[in-house]
């Protein structure tokens, strides 16, 4: 018999969730689970323990919380979660104060109140039952990460300085003064935007983080609130709709929405009425070789949570073309992560059935970066990264609008000169020509390979400062 600990981790997203207990007494606790719960269920099932408790480290900004879900779905378990920092929630709830104590057999978890990434914010320290004065583990939600910590601006700018006071404190008094041996569990991992430059490991040491998180290296609040608010990465436009949804409590599904298949004629009658939003989730190269006029491409990667949330209104119904039909739940499970569960319906055998039933096609060209390297005297280049990624070198002569600006932004480029439009891989510039095409760009090329080509192939490479704070 042993402990029970178990990472889950969320690709795309960047979500890291945690199933700790113990196989001998049975029990078992979930920290952050994500909207699509089955998951945990599998996990505790194969580990022979019962989930007791569900603990949120925060009200999250980033994805739906599967918290009520879950509990919905296991009659033993409750919710527990932090009302410091005048925290209410709309749902049932058991209050976590600090200093409580939780224990799952051999392992004791104690909830310590780290306010700075969000005012509630609870970590919580995992000790052994015989050594209970020496911790040997902290999950730290969105306080401290791998290389980079919690970022304090979400909650708006009359928060934020308050917010980076309480982060300094956090990470000075509490993480600083744990014992080098202890190790870092973190709510998120590389490529989220709950931090800034988070690393590649889905977890870290005390000891490890002391000397070489750049956001431990302050010796005052004002030095730290500046790097701090600086190097945060760009806002996705539906944070501030999921602390509101998370805080009244997400809807519960009871499973995936279902989906229904419709043939093309009545797909397309459902494209006519114009009630809907077209998502074709296939690959680039798919995409551009023939789609659906209007249609968004969102790829249907794990990067899918983050773009939709980015792009679409979770009120309009979406109708899906696919790259293969039975790939119809995994792509939905992506979509109800970031709080989309409202489906018109998919393409019943995919672009296959559209053409053979003879109905309009339209492409998207693709540039590779030899091309591009001697492009036309009219082409407009455009680079739909980060800021941060557009900083640290980009093509010749591109111009700057990151992907999330695009749609309110289009109208600063010419819809009558031809675009090429590059991201680091293609996948985002897939998206941003798919949305130049339905803003009614006419000539729109996709670089596939973009930057990580460009660089590879040996280009010339330019760098200037940033112009889009917006970025």
């Amino acid at each position: 018999m042993s402990l029970v600990f178990e990472t889950i981790q969320t690709e795309g997203l960047a979500e890291l969730s945690y199933l700790i207990g113990d196989d001998e007494e049975g029990t078992a606790a979930v920290f952050d689970p994500r909207a699509d719960v089955d998951i945990y269920i599998e996990y505790a099932r194969k580990k022979n323990v019962a989930i007791t408790h569900i603990f949120e480290t925060h009200i999250h900004a980033d994805l739906v919380s599967g918290a009520r879900e879950l509990c919905s779905r296991v009659e033993s378990a409750r919710i527990y979660v932090s009302h410091e920092g005048g925290a209410t929630y709309g749902f049932s709830n058991e209050s976590v104060h600090d200093g409580d104590k939780f224990t799952f057999g051999s392992v004791i978890i104690t909830a310590r109140h780290t306010p700075g990434h969000t005012p509630e914010h609870m970590s919580y320290l995992l000790t052994d039952a015989e050594h209970p004065e020496v911790p040997w583990g902290v999950l730290s939600g969105d306080s401290l990460f791998v290389n980079s910590a919690g970022r304090p601006d979400l909650l708006g700018e009359k928060e934020t300085t308050k917010l980076a006071a309480q982060q300094f404190r956090t990470l000075r008094d509490f993480y600083m003064q744990l014992p080098d041996s202890v190790i870092i569990y973190p709510a998120h991992g590389s490529g989220s935007p709950c931090g800034a430059e988070i690393g590649d490991r889905l977890s870290s040491s005390i000891g490890y983080e002391r000397p070489l998180n750049p956001f431990l290296q302050f010796k005052d609040v004002q030095s730290f609130t500046h790097f701090a608010v600086s190097t945060a990465p760009p806002i996705p436009k539906y944070y501030p709709v999921m602390k509101k949804v998370n805080a009244e409590g997400p809807q519960l599904l009871g499973g995936l929405p279902r989906v229904a298949g419709l043939p093309p004629k009545a797909f397309k009658d459902a494209i006519d009425a114009q009630e809907s939003v077209l998502v074709d989730t296939r690959s680039m190269l798919a995409f551009g070789s023939a789609h659906i006029p209007g249609a968004l491409n969102i790829g249907g990667t794990p990067m899918l949570s983050i773009w939709a949330g980015s792009l679409l209104d979770p009120e309009q119904a979406i109708l899906l073309v696919l790259e293969q039909d039975d790939e119809v739940d995994e792509v939905v499970r992506l979509f109800i992560r970031t709080g989309f569960t409202k489906f018109a319906g998919y393409l019943v055998g995919g672009m296959k059935a559209w053409g053979n039933a003879g109905y309009p096609l339209a492409q998207v060209p693709q540039m590779s970066v030899h091309e591009l390297r001697k492009p036309a005297p009219e082409l407009q280049v455009l680079d739909v990264r980060s800021a941060r990624e557009w900083k640290g070198g980009h093509v010749p002569g591109a111009r700057h609008i990151f992907l999330g600006e695009l749609t309110r932004r289009a109208g600063e480029l010419d819809k009558l000169r031809p675009v090429a439009v590059y991201c680091a891989t293609g996948y985002r510039a897939s998206i941003a020509a798919s949305i130049l095409k339905h803003d009614g760009f006419s000539q729109v090329n996709n670089v596939p390979g973009s930057w990580h080509a460009w660089k590879k192939a040996g280009y010339p490479v330019e760098r200037d400062a940033v112009h889009d704070k917006a970025a």
